[in-house]
């Protein structure tokens, strides 16, 4: 009896349940919500990601670098050892080439060439006193005369223009002068080229007698007078090339010596500025003349300077802006490149900034770069 309620009550629930599926299943299928309709802005964002992930990337390499002088930064150190006398320029000065930098303690010097000066004089006389045989010998004395003469004259326009120089610093003097004094210094440093020049041409003449003893012991006294004024020149530092002074590392009553690493002074052409970067190996195939660039520093957040690509070293070497010690055998060697910047960036000599080369296909059209570039200048001009 209790066998068969039991198989009663499992048939009950199985109805039971077969009515319940047949029931709620099809009606969940029917009742299904329908997918929503994208929006535009969701299309749109969906299709940027898309393309976003087909295209090339806004960079096609990217690099550490330092801003320098477009003609890059020179360093000017001494040719003799020797006390400092005089520093004549401070940093921020703007100089042109030949000024007198730096003096050196010249004491000793001035004295051996009063008597080198002496002893050219007396030797003329004597030689002037005897008579040159034949036009060849006549000629290579004049020639000589003039070769020592334009050498003097070079050495007192040379003491004109510092003595000039000087005075303008001081306060008195003008410009003018300052101008006309570097005029003549130019002026007498292509007389003594061309006199150089017509003492060859008279040495090399057919026909020459060697020279007698008087003009032998003159030629031995105008030497050792070159040669004193020689020694008092490298007392003198000047200015290689027109530019600005960035650093003066000595002070007078200091005593220097001629080495690479201990310049006096630092100068640059700050007219145009450039981005020496250090490059990957790996990036070596995504780097050519002529490609735009864009360089950023931190000290000018969310601001681009535009540039292009103007030199690439012909091999790898060393790193020179992560330098603070010897180098070990793990350290990476790279392709050093100069980026041109267009311009008056706000940057700085000595600047770390960080080089970005565009792709063909992200880099802006010229007149855009020509544009971008006279909008960083105007604040400048203001």
């Amino acid at each position: 009896m209790l066998k068969g309620d039991s198989t009663f009550t499992m048939l009950v629930v199985a109805a039971i349940l077969a009515l319940g599926v047949g029931y709620y299943v099809p009606k969940a299928f029917v009742a299904r919500p329908a997918e929503p309709v994208k929006s535009d802005a969701t299309s749109t964002l969906v299709t940027g990601a898309v393309k976003a992930a087909n295209s090339k990337p806004e960079w096609a390499a990217s690099a550490p670098g330092r801003v320098e002088p477009s003609s890059g930064e020179v360093r000017i150190g001494a040719q003799v050892p020797g006390r400092v006398a005089e520093v004549l320029f401070a940093a921020n000065d703007k100089v042109a080439a030949g000024d007198l930098l730096v003096r050196l303690e010249d004491d000793e010097l001035l004295p051996r060439i009063h008597a080198a000066a002496t002893e050219a004089a007396v030797r003329k006389r004597e030689r002037d006193s005897a008579d040159a045989v034949g036009k060849p010998a006549q000629e290579r004395r004049a020639a000589e005369d003039n070769f020592a003469t334009a050498e003097r004259q070079l050495v007192q326009a040379r003491d004109d223009q510092d003595r000039i120089s000087k005075q303008r610093r001081g306060g008195s003097g003008s410009d003018a002068d300052v101008d006309k004094a570097r005029e003549a210094t130019d002026k007498a440093r292509e007389r003594l080229a061309q006199a150089r020049d017509g003492l060859r041409k008279a040495l090399a003449a057919e026909g020459l007698p060697p020279p007698t003893r008087p003009e032998a012991a003159l030629t031995a006294a105008r030497a050792e007078l070159s040669l004193a004024e020689a020694a008092l020149e490298k007392t003198r530092v000047r200015a290689a090339s027109a530019g600005t002074v960035l650093q003066v590392n000595t002070k007078a009553g200091e005593t220097v010596t001629p080495s690479p690493e201990a310049s006096l002074l630092v100068m640059g052409n700050l007219a145009s500025l450039r981005v020496r970067a250090e490059f990957e190996e790996r990036d070596l195939g995504k780097v050519r003349v002529g490609q735009a660039a864009v360089v950023r520093s931190d000290a000018f957040p969310g601001k681009d300077f535009e540039g292009k690509v103007t030199f690439l070293a012909q091999s790898l070497g060393p790193s020179r802006l992560g330098q603070r010690g010897p180098r070990k055998p793990t350290d990476v060697d790279v392709l050093e490149v100069l980026i041109e910047l267009g311009g008056k960036p706000p940057l700085l000599p000595g600047m770390r900034v960080d080089v970005f080369l565009r792709n063909d296909a992200t880099a802006l059209p010229a007149n855009k770069q020509t544009a971008g570039r006279a909008a960083e200048a105007e604040p400048n001009r203001n």
